[in-house]
């Protein structure tokens, strides 16, 4: 991250630091109290809301990884939620594994179904990537339907009510604090990720597969390492679902939610942890003002047009962000902020 003019590293430290400024911490503290604070004043709906986009971060940083940072384009990211929903509910019920080591164990089952569907990746990519992870969700989900004894089917699976160290996650307000700080320690492990080894050589991979493999990397040992990253990510979030509905039906975990995840990558931004955020917000505020502005726009066009808005508004966004800003939100940011950092110069 580039420095405004006149500011300068002194040591090793300030300069791996994430945060790097005292206008970067205020910022930090402002967003953390607004983000903390969303309980004692906001409505239920806009608390269910950013909920819902606390969970959907963590799943978007678990599909970054896997395609932003690794170019390993994934289309069943939405079927490894619903391993993970499905493992935290059988999890739960079955076996009464608490909600805290159920939430980790649901997000290492994801990791460890993920690991079979990305041994394909060292022989094929691009397009036919594409349709293997689709196959995957197809494969996941008729399997869940398969298994009645187990997972109830198209039943589902009905869950208790969480608890935390014997602390109830009900009223909502309690599970959403639960789900912000997991939100945030998702978005501090993506972004330290980039950094480390595994890191690096996710993005050599994604630049140039080839030549990555002539500079040493080990295309198959860190292709799988981005496919279990990614889908940990991916269970984790399926689990925070099932548990927040305490219900789990494949349902729930609908195939157009991995396209709606890609298409938050690319509004947020492609491979930017930061992006992954712009992504998630953007593209919900745009369902939901779809869903507040349908109801009077059925009044005036035919009403089946109306329902279909909440379809069609985020599909124009991803349009013309791929048009006209194919590197998304975060690098619009990025130029705004670069360029007054470097005033006056």
């Amino acid at each position: 991250m580039r420095l405004p003019s006149g500011t300068f590293a002194q040591t090793y430290g300030q300069d791996m630091g994430l945060v790097r400024t005292k206008s970067n911490w205020i910022a930090l503290v402002i967003l953390a109290a607004f983000l903390f604070t969303i309980p004692q004043w906001a409505s239920n709906s806009f608390l269910t809301l950013v909920t819902v986009m606390c969970m959907t971060i963590i799943a978007a940083h678990g599909l970054n990884i896997l395609t932003g940072n690794c170019g390993l384009v994934s289309m069943g990211h939405s079927g490894f939620m619903m391993v993970g929903g499905y493992a935290m509910a059988i999890l739960g019920t079955r076996w009464g594994i608490p909600f805290l080591p159920g939430i980790i164990l649901s997000g290492l089952i994801a990791g460890v179904i993920g690991l079979l569907f990305g041994l394909p990746s060292l022989r094929i990519k691009g397009f036919y990537l594409i349709m293997a992870t689709v196959a995957a969700y197809f494969i996941i989900h008729w399997l869940i339907l398969q298994f009645r004894g187990v997972t109830g089917a198209t039943e589902g699976i009905s869950m208790p009510i969480p608890e935390l160290f014997g602390w109830s996650l009900r009223p909502k307000e309690r599970y959403f604090y639960v789900v912000a700080v997991l939100a945030i320690l998702a978005t501090v492990v993506a972004k330290n990720m980039l950094r480390t080894r595994s890191g690096r050589a996710f993005v050599a991979i994604r630049d140039n597969d080839l030549a990555a493999e002539v500079m040493g990397v080990n295309l198959f040992s860190y292709k799988l390492q981005a496919f279990f990253i990614g889908n940990v990510f991916a269970g984790v979030a399926g689990a925070l679902s099932a548990q927040y509905y305490m219900f789990c039906n494949v349902e729930q975990f609908p195939f157009f939610d991995s396209v709606w995840l890609l298409g938050m990558l690319i509004v947020g931004g492609m491979g930017s942890v930061s992006g992954v955020i712009y992504g998630v917000i953007a593209i919900k505020l745009l369902q939901q003002v779809a869903i507040k502005i349908g109801p009077e726009l059925a009044q005036i066009v035919n009403p089946q047009a109306a329902v279909g808005l909440s379809l069609i508004l985020p599909s124009i966004a991803i349009i013309l962000f791929l048009i006209f800003a194919p590197r998304g939100i975060s690098h619009i940011w990025e130029r705004i902020r670069n360029y007054y950092q470097l005033w006056p110069f």
